[in-house]
């Protein structure tokens, strides 16, 4: 039966061809239509090295003899439109090379998939969802996240909690028990390891096989649109794990997909990538960049997704398996021309490149020789701050600088600061078993590293588990140490880190100018005998400013001077000593006058109390009284000017 009206016109062909059919999940996969009131399956598939296509599948007995496809054009589009309605049905495609195998291919296009260890795709609407988030993508247009708080939980789908019998929970079961956790926390963001359909747990969804089909492994795709829903609907941004770079290498998937490498790279030293078991997508093939950024756009339009972190970018940047770094020209240019497409079709879109190379300008926008990626994890820093902090204290004068150095790049892009699931698995422990000393001391130091990397340029992302102290690492096939919340410690680091966040999103000066040089400055950079750090966070508003001092000791100290650039009174707003949060209550409780007395090269001086491993917080104020409209009258806190600096 041919419905001419259902076959690809020959512009969308051209467009495809060329690397440009940004909507090519439209016309390729398995789609259900209504023609003359009877029920068409349409399915199309791009496989030019093949001799014969056929359909299989649970409507056929998997017996593809009389379901044979019609080759469209010679570069080898394929399609069969079926006169029934298929919604539900199981399927593959049976492929003939031309040396004469027969392979079983998943549909590369599926919007579903068979429940793993199965791997057949299955013929999905996508028009099965009415969205209620209008109101988050009108204040999505509103607030730009560069200049807004952003603070963002990393998680893994199937270990944050599983049932007691260790089953997964949904999506529909996510949606009710995470997204209360995340509003009462504060995190502005979720970000979540890879949802694409992969046949290995192990691999935390990195290496896929359906790009377009979200894992069945915790529901159908109109459930993962819920959970997605719901998030928007209570504020909470969703940013998916993307792999742009690598595939999977199962025989159902992508690889050699029509008995050619189709997907992939021709020549074995740029397909193979031997790091992850996987092959290299050819980044260069007009069709694959059809392919690419087709499923992102698919993701944003009909999931609604708001951003992707983009992993394993350096694989992407260069060649993989080059003994030097030699720059895939194919990769860059592919990077630029996905983010150009996917911010052209919505500027609030959140593109973060997972990126360990020192190559330039990747937070520059495309139209000015950059990459386009609106961040780039700051891996340096990550490295540097763990490093330091897993120094023994009395050792950390000799590392001084894995402190200082990153203010010397950290407003050349436009940067995450990252403490992500690769720094707390493969025998690297959790953030707070990193920490040296006692029991007392390791709580300590993940309040103050939490704390400093807050006060520090930069958006913020966590992986889970970090908000309770878990002190093992991270363990993929079972839940988070959920009953650690019975011990008192972990209780109150939890505490102290939903304060923490609190402070962070009230605080202007710790995000307005994250990746400008004006939004930071160091008062004392050189205090390695005692690794006291102090510098100021500063707003747009230049009177609006934050003194922050850092202790990386388990020394504490009383009427310590610090330079501070006005003559004011100030406040401790913060401290992570707090008896609260399990510190030892080494505060400043009252209000802090100055001295006109130059110190650290700043007019005026005040002494305060330096907690053991604690961070201090502190605001410029002064009291004045202010009539509102009411009649009633109410003291304010507020900035004072900052005076010559």
């Amino acid at each position: 039966m041919v419905v001419s009206t259902l076959y690809p016109t020959d512009f969308q062909m051209h467009l495809f061809h060329e690397g440009t059919f940004y909507h090519s999940y439209q016309l390729f996969g398995a789609h259900v239509f209504s023609e003359n009131g009877r029920g068409v399956t349409r399915f199309c598939v791009w496989a030019p090295s093949a001799r014969i296509v056929r359909l299989v599948g649970d409507f056929n007995n998997w017996n593809g003899t009389d379901y044979t496809f019609h080759r469209v054009n010679k570069e080898g589009i394929w399609m069969l439109i079926l006169p029934e309605n298929l919604e539900g049905s199981l399927y593959k495609y049976e492929i003939v090379t031309n040396d004469g195998m027969s392979l079983l291919k998943s549909d590369p296009y599926a919007f579903y998939s068979e429940l793993r260890p199965n791997t057949a795709s299955r013929v999905y609407r996508l028009d099965s969802y009415q969205w209620s988030d209008f109101k988050w993508q009108v204040k999505k247009e509103k607030k730009l996240s560069f200049s807004e708080p952003v603070i963002i939980y990393e998680l893994h789908f199937g270990s944050w909690k599983k049932h007691a019998n260790g089953e997964f929970l949904t999506y529909l079961e996510m949606a009710d028990e995470l997204i209360p956790y995340i509003l009462d926390h504060g995190f502005t963001h979720v970000e979540l390891l890879p949802l694409v359909e992969h046949p290995l747990d192990d691999s935390w969804g990195y290496q896929g096989t359906g790009y377009f089909s979200p894992t069945s492994r915790y529901g159908a795709p109109h459930e993962l649109k819920y959970f997605i829903d719901q998030c928007h609907q209570n504020g909470i941004g969703v940013i998916l794990d993307w792999v742009p770079g690598h595939f999977c290498k199962d025989a159902h998937g992508l690889y050699q997909f029509d008995g050619s490498h189709l997907y992939s790279y021709e020549h074995p030293n740029d397909r193979e990538n031997d790091i992850w078991g996987t092959a290299n997508f050819d980044l260069g093939k007009p069709e694959v960049q059809s392919f690419l950024i087709s499923n992102a756009l698919y993701w944003m339009e009909n999931f609604h997704i708001d951003g992707f972190r983009l992993d394993a970018v350096a694989n992407i940047i260069f060649w993989p398996n080059s003994n030097e770094e030699k720059p895939n020209l194919f990769g860059l240019d592919f990077l630029k021309k996905l983010n150009k497409v996917l911010i052209d079709n919505d500027p609030t879109v959140i593109i973060i490149a997972e990126d360990s190379t020192d190559w330039p300008q990747v937070t520059t926008p495309v139209d000015y020789d950059g990459l386009g990626f609106q961040y780039k994890w700051n891996m340096g820093w990550m490295n540097d701050i763990l490093e330091y902090m897993e120094t023994p204290s009395q050792n950390r004068n000799e590392v001084h600088q894995k402190i200082t150095f990153s203010l010397l790049y950290a407003f050349s892009e436009n940067f995450v600061l990252p403490f992500s699931h690769d720094e707390v698995v493969h025998g690297k422990k959790s953030l707070l078993n990193k920490m040296p000393g006692d029991y007392w001391q390791k709580f300590a130091q993940l309040r103050l590293l939490l704390g400093f990397m807050m006060a520090h340029p930069g958006k913020k992302l966590l992986f889970m588990g970090f908000e309770f102290g878990q002190f093992v690492e991270w363990k993929d096939k079972e839940q988070l140490d959920w009953p650690l919340f019975d011990f008192e410690m972990h209780e109150k680091v939890n505490v102290y880190v939903k304060e923490l966040i609190k402070v962070y999103k009230r605080s202007k000066p710790l995000y307005e100018l994250d990746h400008l040089q004006t939004g930071f400055e160091w008062i004392d950079v050189n205090n390695s005998d005692q690794s006291i750090f102090s510098f100021l966070r500063i707003g747009c508003d230049a009177d609006d400013f934050l003194l922050i001092v850092c202790n990386f000791t388990e020394k504490k100290y009383s009427n310590y001077k610090v330079g501070v650039p006005n003559e004011c009174k100030y406040r401790e707003v913060f401290n992570s000593d707090q008896e609260q949060f399990g510190g030892s209550g080494h505060t400043n409780k009252k209000i802090l006058k100055v001295e006109k007395r130059v110190f650290h090269g700043k007019p005026y001086t005040i002494e305060i109390n330096i907690p053991p491993f604690g961070i201090s917080i502190l605001r410029p104020v002064k009291s004045r009284k202010e009539r509102k409209g009411s009649g009633k009258e109410k003291v304010r806190s507020h900035a004072s000017s900052r005076g010559e600096r």
